[in-house]
């Protein structure tokens, strides 16, 4: 069943091949989706934006060769294919049920898991694919998607666009993150490129376990990282002693474990963050993995992991328990939204052009409203001249 005046056709935004943001193309006479048996149809009002839109698009998840042009491929074939409409992290409201699912549900405000699961597993996802990604996401005005994955969160206090913010890609990366590494109450964690999504989504986490987190980014960003919860900031524009520096804000102490999502060359230097005084150390050192930000091939000597008995986690998406859990988190407040500002659905290309060419003041997430959305769920959070 459905609500009245839901429209045949709807505007969408599609990505039409890899390449640049001139394969972004919107339309506004895309079919609108009908849900199927145990879906839901959403109201789309507002999408976090993510970089990982972007390096699909570019198509920068190679696993074999540099210079592939690919993205992922867990399941052994390709399920990006074009037309795609983007979008992970989805917030609106459900205007229609599919077969088996009870009509109380129309009118839910809630927030959807982004993972496209392989089967029912709860405990753990080994061929990781998302909405917006194998299957159309939220660049649109509606969204058909499994009933039990679109979770109702109507916290009052918590706007739309606020509510999209605080979505999975980010939040259910940094808790897997934390989760594959055992990471326990009274450990120093250090979080890289903290000022993004899941680096912030990292350090409020690392908070409500316990956890001491230490964040890695440009100075002008330490207030609001610390206010985040962030016992420390140190500047990552400045790299040299950087072990002497996280010396000094620990107590000499090292690190317990390191959340990188940065990479490259970085990364053997996060690794001396956690080795440099092993008495001192109760847990093995543990990095976990979920981003490359700073390059995609990293020189280690493998003598240093083997005998340091450095623990390595690639991490990529979450699971079903993750995402209940973090649900219930973001229903008792105990998660804050990070958004920085909103663009209007037909803006996704100049959103996807600021999000590249980011200033010094960008602070967490993006997200994309549609149009006919636009003036209640965006407006507010839109950048000065954009309203």
């Amino acid at each position: 069943m459905s609500s009245d005046n839901i429209p045949s056709t709807m505007a969408a935004m599609l990505l039409i091949g890899h390449g640049g943001t001139d394969k972004l193309v919107y339309h506004e006479d895309v079919p609108t989706p009908e849900p199927g048996p145990g879906q839901v149809l959403v109201k789309v009002t507002a999408t976090a934006k993510n970089n990982t839109d972007r390096k699909a698009r570019e198509g920068l998840y190679p696993t074999k060769e540099k210079g592939d042009v690919t993205s992922f491929a867990m399941g052994g074939s390709p399920t990006f294919t074009f037309p795609r409409i983007q979008g992970a992290d989805v917030a609106g409201r459900v205007v229609a049920v599919g077969e088996g699912v009870c009509d109380a549900r129309i009118g839910e405000r809630g927030l959807l898991d982004f993972n496209l699961y392989a089967d029912e597993r709860r405990d753990i996802n080994l061929t990781p694919d998302y909405y917006g990604h194998g299957a159309d996401g939220g660049f649109a005005e509606y969204i058909a998607v499994p009933s039990d994955q679109f979770h109702s969160v109507p916290n009052p206090d918590l706007a739309d666009a606020e509510l999209a913010a605080m979505g999975m890609c980010s939040c259910q990366t940094a808790v897997h993150m934390l989760n594959v590494a055992h990471v326990r109450a009274g450990e120093r964690v250090l979080v890289t490129g903290a000022s993004g999504g899941v680096g912030t989504a990292l350090i409020q986490l690392c908070r409500v376990v316990g956890a001491i987190p230490y964040a890695l980014s440009q100075q002008d960003k330490a207030g609001s990282l610390i206010e985040l919860g962030a016992e420390a900031v140190l500047d990552r524009s400045d790299m040299d002693g950087f072990v002497d520096r996280v010396r000094d804000v620990t107590g000499g102490e090292p690190i317990d474990a390191v959340m990188d999502l940065v990479g490259g060359t970085m990364t053997d230097r996060f690794i001396d963050t956690m080795i440099f005084d092993m008495r001192r150390r109760t847990t093995y050192p543990r990095l976990s993995i979920a981003g490359a930000s700073g390059g995609n091939l990293s020189e280690i000597m493998w003598t240093r992991i083997y005998l340091y008995q450095v623990q390595i986690f690639g991490v990529s998406h979450g699971t079903r328990a993750e995402a209940e859990q973090l649900i219930e988190w973001i229903r008792g407040g105990r998660l804050r939204p990070v958004l920085h500002a909103a663009f209007r659905l037909s803006d996704l290309r100049a959103a996807e052009d600021y999000f590249v060419n980011r200033g010094s003041g960008f602070l967490g997430k993006i997200v994309i409203v549609p149009n006919s959305e636009w003036e209640e769920h965006g407006a507010p959070y839109a950048l000065e001249g954009m309203v």
